[in-house]
């Protein structure tokens, strides 16, 4: 298992970017099922990650923001009994081992049988480059949003820690079958890396993502409040300081970066004694808003920052193939357990998506739901994405003639059809917000 922090579908395989340089993840596409309409549960670091390792919605763990590792089993009555996924491969016999970022603090609740640390962002400047929050009198909270080459080497960065240790455990003989997970920290900000991947994305020929001044004119008052990120830039501030192509190429700049690292750990399994029965999944949290939306951020309920790249390598079938079916990561959990032959566990939310790397044009009646907030849903289909608020107040967008979400369709009253039946898709249950949530600084979240 790879997880890569805050990495959106900026790679080369999803062909959502020019600039991307991603030619370790592109070969694992190349040798496995490229998810192109993948999304997570949550559009934060915590939750997502609860609800991966959990098998549960949002809504129905009512872990909707940061919580603690360790907090997990404490936030509802579900949680307390659920399996996490490590614990369950462990009960199957399975070793685990662990090193970097999986759950929100690495592994800070000791799940995995081996954790190698390493689950910091660091290193950083000794004075930030280019932005911190506390230097503008408007900006409300805290972020380690800033940009610019440091450190000077590759093995002053977490990441290169994290996957020696993926290579150290590949190199190893194992007596038992193993559950080995490496959690990337690049590309969460802050954006340094070593200048030489700097070097690999002129600043001369960086392409900018779309961008419209007056993206939010059409979207419900609800939606800016539940987005808002008063903390972070904002990609007006980005152009008038000449500074958003700097943020593009710093964020690619740690793409690139991190994608070395993953074929450390790639190279190491193909010259090991594993790689003939070894499946490898590769997934990030969430996506992240690079100048859409007049944002530099994830936390919102928007596309931008809930698509993520999903690949399922499997050791017997490594042939290309690419499945736009709409499917989440809450999905991961019953297809492992599927595709290791191990028993079904009755808790999971998600479906097993053996019967798409199978056949990825195979029929597929779900949809993939991301929640932010209580009560405030997104669902993708495979041409559709439908936003509903706690308040009723809906977006909607045609991803087929409208990618960048610029032309919100609901109160067209000829679209009136088309969201009823898209609403049987939102969850029925909306359980009560865990008192262990730790809120993003917007006044929205504080209200509550």
């Amino acid at each position: 298992m790879i997880a890569i922090d805050d990495l959106n579908d900026w790679v080369g395989c999803l062909r959502r970017h020019p600039g991307a340089i991603t030619p370790n993840i592109d070969r694992l596409a190349s040798e496995g099922t490229l998810f192109s309409n993948a999304h997570c549960q949550a559009p934060i670091c915590g939750p997502s990650r609860a609800s991966l390792f959990t098998g549960l919605l949002p809504s129905t763990s009512g872990i909707y923001a940061q919580i603690s590792d360790k907090q997990i089993p404490k936030a509802s009555e579900i949680t307390g009994r659920v399996t996490l996924l490590p614990d369950y491969f462990e009960q199957q016999g399975y070793k685990t081992l662990a090193c970097g970022k999986l759950f929100h603090q690495g592994d800070a609740a000791g799940v995995f049988d081996d954790y190698g640390g390493h689950a910091s962002f660091g290193p950083k400047p000794a004075k930030r480059f280019h932005y911190d929050p506390a230097w503008f009198p408007e900006k409300i909270g805290s972020t380690q949003t800033d940009w610019g080459a440091f450190p000077e080497r590759d093995d002053q960065m977490p990441d290169f820690q994290i996957a020696s240790y993926g290579v150290r455990q590949l190199q190893e003989k194992h007596d038992q079958p193993f559950f080995l997970a490496v959690g990337f920290m690049r590309p969460h900000v802050p954006w340094h890396c070593p200048q030489k991947w700097f070097d690999m994305h002129p600043l001369d020929e960086i392409s900018l993502p779309p961008y419209r001044e007056d993206d939010l004119a059409d979207v419900p008052e609800i939606s800016r409040r539940v987005n808002e990120l008063p903390a972070m830039p904002t990609t007006q501030w980005a152009i008038e300081q000449d500074q958003w192509k700097r943020i593009v190429q710093s964020y690619l700049a740690c793409t690139t970066f991190v994608d070395a690292q993953v074929g450390k750990v790639l190279d190491a399994l193909r010259e090991s004694e594993y790689a003939d029965n070894t499946i490898v999944v590769l997934w990030s949290d969430h996506g992240y808003h690079l100048g859409e939306k007049n944002r530099f951020a994830k936390q919102a309920l928007w596309d931008r920052a809930n698509r993520v790249p999903l690949i399922i390598s499997l050791p017997d079938a490594r042939v290309a193939t690419v499945c736009d079916r709409p499917v989440g990561l809450i999905d991961l959990y019953p297809t492992l357990l599927q595709l290791c032959g191990l028993p079904n566990n009755a808790d999971n939310e998600g479906h097993s998506l053996v019967p798409l790397l199978r056949d990825p044009a195979a029929e597929w009646d779900h949809v993939t739901i991301t929640t932010y907030g209580q009560n405030n849903h997104a669902i993708q289909t495979q041409r559709y994405r439908l936003y509903r608020y706690e308040d009723g107040s809906k977006e909607l967008y045609d991803h087929r003639t409208d990618p960048n979400e610029w032309n919100n369709l609901a109160d067209d009253p000829s679209h009136t059809e088309l969201i009823d039946k898209l609403s049987d898709g939102f969850p029925q249950r909306n359980a009560r917000a865990s008192r262990f949530n730790k809120y993003p600084t917007n006044e929205y979240f504080l209200a509550k």
